[in-house]
C-alpha cells in the first residue's frame, strides 16, 4: 500500500461534474492499493498518514500532524500509484489490487479514518474523478507500508 500525501491549503474532488469531497488545511492522500495488501498493512499506512509530521510550529519546522493542526484528510484511491515502472515506456499494473479487493481495502481503510480522525472527506472509488487542489509547500511525501 502507498500513499502520496500532499500538504495543501485546500483540496477537493469532483465525478459528473458533482463536488465530492472538499477540505481546507490539511492532506490530501492519494491511496494506492496493491494485491497483498491487508487490513493491518492499511492500519499501518493511516498511522503513518494521520501522525506523520509536515505542518510547521512556531519555529516554523515541520514537526506537527495532521491532528495537532486540525487539519482535513481527503482521502482519493489512485490505482495508478502502485504501477510498475522499471522497463519500458509503459506502466505495468500487475502489483495492483483487483478491483475487488481494492474497493474492500479503500473502504477500510476510510472507515479506519474516519473513526481516528474527525474531518475525513473522500473521492470515490473506480470514478472518474477530477482533482483540484493548492499545494501548500509544495511539501509531498511519498509513504509506504507493507
Amino acid at each position: 500500500m502507498k500513499g502520496l500525501i500532499q500538504r495543501v491549503s485546500c483540496a477537493s474532488v469532483d465525478v459528473d461534474g458533482q463536488r465530492i469531497g472538499e477540505i481546507d488545511h490539511g492532506l490530501l492522500l492519494l491511496l494506492g492499493i496493491e494485491r497483498d495488501d491487508t487490513s493491518a498493512i492499511a492500519d499501518k499506512l493511516l498511522k503513518k498518514v494521520i501522525n506523520y509530521r509536515v505542518f510547521s510550529d512556531s519555529d516554523d519546522k515541520m514537526n506537527l500532524n495532521l491532528q495537532q493542526v486540525g487539519g482535513g484528510l481527503l482521502i482519493v484511491s489512485q490505482f495508478t500509484l502502485v504501477a510498475d515502472t522499471q522497463k519500458g515506456l509503459r506502466p505495468g499494473f500487475s502489483n495492483g489490487a483487483s478491483p475487488e479487493h481494492g474497493k474492500a481495502m479503500y473502504d477500510y481503510f476510510v472507515e479506519q479514518a474516519k473513526q481516528q480522525h474527525p474531518c475525513v472527506q473522500t473521492g470515490k472509488f473506480g470514478a472518474d474523478m477530477k482533482v483540484s487542489l493548492l499545494n501548500d509547500g509544495p511539501v509531498t511525501f511519498l509513504l509506504e507500508a507493507n
